[in-house]
């Protein structure tokens, strides 16, 4: 198993030191991004590593909400986060984060810590896909799932910004998987059929419609609720569509969190 290891942060130099040495020492496939919610967030979509590296340096309270992208991915086990830092912006991250659990290295770096710690992960991560692949009969009783689980919301738009507001505004009482496409939203929905799909009008390559045409007539799915999600300039488009597509409604981009709520709500019981 080939190790996939994120590795972002303000510290480049960090940074750059430690891609280097966890790819020529360990072989671990390494992908980087910029210190942003914005291409934090892509790159987990795009890639879901397993290890996440922040490098800080000079950081302020609005700098490390930033990483705050990743308290669903960490709370959820998705991925482990590792931060480096000196002792003065570990105490701003402790502050301000919302992360419920990272674990820190102080800075100069211990290459033996950090290899130490990869190595744990590493035999864990094994461990974990031995057990999954053991000789175990497991029963799911689906009937009691159904009852007490949390609704599956699939949610469709190409805008990383409306993609982290809805998630954020729905975690709390919904799972929710944020897609940036019609395409990416097709690939989900053959392992996966949700409760509800939020799917945004106009987007590149395949706009809401026509994801909207296809998924009807994709086995399994023609019955899943669709609410559309539209900006005010196309709001007499998508009345239009409604008679068209019978989609179960639309909301108006940016809506209120009690607004988009009430209308999952209406829709899902």
């Amino acid at each position: 198993m080939t190790l996939k290891v994120l590795i972002t942060g303000k510290n480049r130099k960090v940074a750059g030191d430690i891609s280097e040495r966890l790819e020529k020492d360990r072989g671990y496939f390494i992908v980087k991004c910029g210190p942003t919610k914005n291409a934090i967030f892509d790159i987990i979509l795009a890639e879901l590593p397993k290890v996440v590296i922040i490098c800080l340096g000079d950081e302020t309270a609005d700098t490390v909400k930033a990483y705050d992208v990743l308290r669903d991915a960490t709370k959820r086990g998705l991925c482990i986060a590792i931060v480096i830092a000196n002792d003065e912006d570990e105490k701003i991250f402790m502050k301000y984060s919302e992360l419920s659990r990272v674990f820190f290295l102080s800075r100069p770096v211990s290459l033996f810590a950090l290899y130490e710690k990869m190595t744990e992960i590493e035999e864990k991560l094994e461990k974990k896909m031995n057990e999954e692949m053991g000789a175990f009969k497991e029963f799911v009783n689906e009937e009691a799932e159904q009852r007490h689980r949390r609704k599956q919301i699939l949610v469709v738009d190409d805008d990383t910004e409306q993609l982290i507001h809805i998630k954020e505004q729905l975690e709390e009482f919904y799972d929710v998987t944020p897609v940036k496409s019609g395409e990416a939203a097709f690939k989900f929905l053959e392992k996966k059929k949700p409760d509800l799909i939020l799917l945004d009008y106009l987007m590149p390559n395949k706009d809401g419609p026509m994801v909207l045409k296809e998924l009807r007539t994709m086995e399994g799915c023609e019955s899943i609720p669709v609410i559309f999600l539209t900006g005010m300039s196309e709001k007499h488009i998508v009345i239009q569509t409604l008679t068209e597509l019978m989609p179960q409604g639309y909301v108006v981009k940016p809506a209120k969190k009690s607004e988009l709520v009430a209308k999952i709500i209406d829709v899902l019981g």
